[in-house]
């Protein structure tokens, strides 16, 4: 039985079941850490890739110096050497499993990192919420042309903001033109703000409703810009389609079919149970906190699932697989246009990332306060990557987690 399932009825758990289950880890409400570079990561975004995906595309695929014996398990030592408290990567293949860690599960200690450690996978979400709707439209019971008024009605309205003229499509794509509400969530903008609002549930009503105080970032189809609050949006309407959760429909969808065991839609509930590792934000200052509790309403539909590398890889595998989706949504979700501030090309909650021996892979970065990840797979799901770090990811992670993608997604081709 999923955690999600287990921990019914455990939402208003505060700071004392907190003390409890951290009990083994030091300094676990305020650790501090000198020297960690400058991070100004948001959570949730993909943030601006343009340096990071050209360093990775444009990097010699053979270097000068001797091949070390374990090209993976160097890479990671590479991230970890940028700043970042800890590193797992996993890359697959039908006949392989290659998985490698550094640094340690907790600052200020020698705790190892977990094998095979749950983590908060950000951004990532966006897929799986893609993949729903998309599965919904090949069972023709939505289409990628219905507004968001026909399904919402009234939701998106109010400053210039009018939904009777976004598309279903247009949300999952980031072309709605509808303001993200990640500035308008005091948890996570700030360490005051995270202490203080780490705990409190947001709906989606409310989420809408916030973003709604801004205008429109263009006109709806005009422009191309990364909002968190098109796929909470986008969670509304699979509800609305379905009369069921998103968390259940992306379970039963998904995760159950998939049997991926150590995935979680966790709703309100602010731990992360089973083996992890600490997550810390810094918030734009030289000094970083520990951020692995926190209520993940505020993520609902966009970044809120709990899972594991392993899973995540099996995940992409079955999407690019052709296990998920019919051809016709597959092609949907693939069919690509450019995304300017993040420097890559973005389909239906699929980026499309240049490949440094030729071509592309897709995946998505994710981020939700003190853990970043990359995962994807080649365009036939035969080989995957997925890679967390446990800290904000500076210039130089980014730059080393995307070197790591194209480089461990090349080597079939080598």
């Amino acid at each position: 039985m999923v955690a999600d399932r287990r921990i019914r009825g455990r939402r208003s758990l505060g700071p004392q079941l907190e003390r409890s289950l951290n009990a083994r880890n030091l300094n676990t409400e305020g650790v501090a850490m000198h020297g960690l570079r400058r991070r100004r990561r948001g959570l949730l975004v993909l943030t601006s890739l343009a340096t990071a995906v050209l360093v990775a595309s444009t990097a010699p695929t053979a270097a000068a110096k001797p091949r070390p014996a374990d090209p993976l398990k160097w890479q990671v030592e590479a991230i970890h050497h940028t700043g970042a408290v800890g590193v797992h990567a996993e890359v697959a293949s039908p006949d392989a499993r290659d998985s490698a860690y550094a640094g340690t599960a907790a600052m200020n200690t020698g705790r190892p990192m977990p094998r095979d450690g749950r983590f908060r996978i950000g951004s990532a979400t966006k897929t799986l919420t893609a993949t729903v709707v998309l599965q919904l439209v090949g069972e023709g019971r939505m289409s990628l042309e219905d507004t968001v008024e026909q399904w919402l009605p009234g939701v998106v309205r109010g400053n210039g903001n009018d939904g009777s003229q976004i598309t279903v499509r247009q949300l999952l794509q980031h072309t709605s033109g509808i303001p993200d509400v990640k500035p308008e969530i005091p948890a996570l903008n700030s360490a005051n703000g995270y202490r203080a609002e780490r705990y409190r549930t947001y709906t989606a009503e409310e989420l809408v409703e916030r973003a709604m105080r801004n205008r429109p970032d263009f006109p709806p189809g005009r422009g191309w810009s990364y909002s968190n609050t098109n796929y909470t949006i986008a969670a509304m309407i699979i509800h609305k389609v379905t009369g069921r959760s998103w968390a259940t429909e992306v379970h039963d969808r998904i995760i159950r079919p998939l049997s991926l065991t150590d995935t979680t839609t966790p709703d309100t509930f602010p731990f992360i149970l089973g083996p992890n590792a600490r997550g810390y934000a810094a918030f734009g200052t030289d000094r970083s906190i520990d951020v692995t509790t926190l209520n993940p309403s505020m993520a609902v539909g966009s970044g809120s699932i709990i899972s594991t590398a392993h899973d995540l890889n099996r995940f992409y595998a079955a999407l690019l697989g052709g296990r998920l989706l019919a051809p016709a949504q597959l092609d949907e979700m693939t069919t690509t246009m450019p995304a300017p501030e993040l420097g890559v090309r973005y389909g239906l909650g699929l980026a499309e990332i240049p490949l440094p021996c030729g071509g592309s892979y897709f995946g998505h970065r994710g981020e939700l306060l003190g853990y970043v990840t990359w995962g994807g797979a080649t365009r036939d799901g035969t080989r995957t990557a997925v890679v967390y770090v446990t800290s904000d990811g500076g210039q130089d992670t980014q730059q080393a987690m995307t070197t790591l993608m194209g480089r461990e997604l090349c080597r079939t081709r080598s």
